[in-house]
């Protein structure tokens, strides 16, 4: 009696997950809206498995572990495909990689490392694409697998999509692939949609799914979507390559766009290291992907290894760690940065998300959290994607309990107590205790010190708390004051320490008026607003004493920036703060002001800059080159003059070499800023 109690709880749950799970299918796939993150559906999904490989009588033919997708949109005609688009077994470890190897060995009866191809795993919508006699003649949606929607008239308007092959096409060619919308393009699409009231899409995948599906192909047409292509569906008239990677080569060759991030590898070994390296790169693509995808290279094997009633034994989708998660909003804080903004900031009930556990995720500003709707006690998708920093992605108010609570702007700050004020037609609410507030006054000091301003070596983020926290430190003037005795008393810093960071200081006092400008930490003056300042006055002085009008003759300087230059230097406190620094000893070489007439040193010159820097912020990089006069663009064209290659340089750095664009190193981009000439 007891075991039967114990199969009827299996059954009744099983048949829970088949429900909710055909329920997010259908939010997924046909409405394109969907409920919870995939992380959530993964969970489900593999509860279902898990008790049906325990109670196999619980297996039915209708179960989701059984089939693939959801059924076709009313609104489109039914496609049937010539071979079943099935899915993918995921992988979430190294464990299930390595089970993975061992099963494919052990059915080839082999103990040979297996060469494999290893894929990123586009997060986007599967599509079938044929072309006859080298012609474009249909593309249809995965649906379930066996049928699904026919869109030719759409993906037609993809304008990566050969209409007709190069080269000798085959009498038919079926291949396998995945639209999806590239990040930059799902972030204008997004702006403009706000700008006009409408409503905004979640994430690139449903914005691709979306936009593939509209009833006008208009619409698609005016969608940035792309297309990769991954596999070979059928092939007639052409002899039927050896490998998959030669499948891959191929297509390119038809003119088909496949992942530059393909690669052969071998084993487990070159799995791992293919997913750990690619992982590693996953915030800068330009597009979404949530896994890699590893299959047996040998075609023959491949039929060999053959299939289970759902997915292929000859490949895996080792998938990331979830960048969505679930989780609840315990409370509200808000903390205070550099200029005073009042950033809100959730508190969260722990969740494992993009690999780490977030307690804290990011609300932006308080329009923001009106926007969504979202109280304390809410449930909410929290998302995070490589290093960026988590935030709250979306509220699912049918999980809000009756005693959430309204999230409310502090009239006081949190930290000092000063007033907080907020431009009506502005987002962003501050605290106006400027130095007196801890808090600002510490991200100022860290400021100060950076390294791209004052760069006082030594000065972190530790030693900065205990200066404040003791009160020893009110502005960047006082780090001048201090003495070896005082700093040989704080926490783990010791005479010696206190020596080192004494002789940072006596060489911070040998800098540039740009560097200074910019240590200032005047609100809407970066990098490039600080040396275009002081190459157009050339001497602090004559800034200081500038009105509005003559600040907006620097070029490239606004009424806002103006504004703000012209109101810092009005401050008593400010003028007081600096000319303590230069009796401090804080000095610069004097230089003449520009001459207005000059034209700046890289006029007419089309920079792009690819890869990461190791001296400076890539976006440093930039506004030091506008401020030369540059333009900066984020492609390639044959209108470029110099493309800067980073390390890990990608499409750029090849379209670059393509179109026989001059490619520069980094000592060559700082010797150009340094010397404000063009590369010879």
């Amino acid at each position: 009696m007891p075991s039967r109690t114990a199969d009827d709880i299996s059954a009744r749950r099983a048949a829970e997950l088949r429900a909710a799970l055909e329920h997010h299918n259908y939010r997924y796939f046909v409405l394109d809206d969907p409920q919870v993150p995939d992380a959530e559906y993964d969970r489900l999904l593999r509860e279902l498995r898990d008790l049906e490989s325990a109670h196999p009588s619980l297996v039915t033919a209708d179960s989701p572990t059984q089939r693939v997708g959801g059924a076709a949109a009313d609104e489109f005609a039914e496609a049937r495909h010539r071979q079943p688009m099935l899915s993918l077994d995921n992988a979430f470890s190294e464990e299930d990689v390595t089970a993975f190897d061992r099963r494919v060995r052990e059915r080839l009866g082999t103990d040979a490392a297996i060469d494999y191809s290893a894929e990123p795993k586009l997060d986007g919508l599967a599509i079938s694409v044929i072309w006859e006699h080298g012609v474009f003649t249909r593309a249809a949606t995965r649906g379930d697998g066996v049928t699904g929607e026919d869109v030719t008239a759409n993906v037609r308007t993809i304008p990566s999509l050969p209409l007709r092959l190069r080269g000798a096409a085959p009498a038919l060619l079926e291949a396998r692939g995945e639209v999806f919308m590239p990040v930059a393009g799902f972030e204008r699409l997004n702006r403009e949609a706000a700008a006009r009231g409408d409503k905004v899409f979640v994430n690139p995948r449903n914005a691709a799914a979306g936009s593939l599906r509209q009833l006008d192909p208009k619409v698609t047409a005016s969608r940035p979507l792309d297309i990769y292509f991954y596999a070979l569906g059928a092939l007639e008239g052409a002899p039927l390559p050896q490998r998959h990677s030669e499948v891959l080569e191929m297509l390119r060759g038809l003119g088909l766009r496949v992942s530059p991030e393909t690669r052969r590898v071998q084993g487990v070994a070159g799995c791992l290291a293919y997913y750990a390296a690619l992982g590693a790169r996953r915030a800068g693509l330009p597009h979404q992907i949530d896994g890699v995808v590893y299959k047996v290279d040998d075609l023959a094997a491949q039929r060999a290894l053959g299939f289970v009633s759902r997915a292929p034994r000859w490949a895996v989708a080792h998938k990331f760690p979830a960048d969505e998660a679930l989780t609840v909003v315990r409370e509200v804080g808000f903390q205070v940065g550099r200029t005073g903004a009042l950033t809100p900031v959730a508190r969260l009930e722990p969740v494992f998300v993009g690999g780490v556990t977030v307690s804290n995720a990011t609300l932006h500003n308080i329009d923001e959290i009106e926007r969504k709707g979202l109280r304390i006690g809410d449930t909410v998708v929290v998302r995070r994607a490589g290093d960026v920093i988590p935030e709250v992605a979306r509220v699912l108010l049918d999980r809000r309990p009756a005693d959430a609570r309204e999230v409310r702007l502090p009239s006081d700050c949190p930290v000092c107590g000063s007033p907080v004020e907020r431009d009506p037609e502005a987002a962003v609410a501050r605290c106006t205790g400027g130095y007196r507030c801890s808090a600002q006054r510490k991200e100022r000091l860290r400021h100060f010190a950076a390294r791209r301003a004052l760069d006082v070596e030594g000065l972190g983020e530790r030693l900065v708390e205990q200066l404040v926290d003791a009160d020893l430190v009110q502005t960047p003037a006082d780090l001048f004051q201090l003495d070896r005795a005082t700093l040989a008393g704080l926490d783990r810093m010791g005479e010696k320490s206190a020596d080192n960071l004494l002789a940072a200081l006596a060489k911070a006092r040998e800098t540039t008026l740009p560097r200074f400008l910019f240590a200032l930490g005047i609100r809407e003056v970066g990098e490039a607003t600080a040396v275009a300042l002081a190459a157009h006055f050339g001497d602090l002085a004559a800034l200081m004493e500038a009105d509005l009008g003559a600040v907006q003759q620097v070029p490239d300087v606004g009424p806002v920036v103006a504004a703000r230059v012209v109101e810092y230097f009005a401050d008593p406190a400010h003028r007081d703060m600096i000319m303590r620094l230069r009796e401090a000893g804080v000095r610069w070489p004097a230089s003449a002001p520009a001459v207005a007439e000059s034209p700046p040193p890289l006029a007419g010159l089309t920079w792009v800059l690819t890869g990461s820097l190791a001296s400076m912020d890539r976006g440093a990089a930039e506004d030091a080159l506008r401020a030369l006069g540059a333009r900066v663009s984020g492609s390639v064209s044959k209108k470029t003059d110099f493309v800067v290659a980073g390390s890990d340089a990608g499409s750029k750095l090849r379209k670059a070499e393509e179109l026989g664009v001059r490619v520069l190193d980094e000592p060559t981009l700082l010797r150009t800023l340094e010397t404000k000439r063009p590369p010879d």
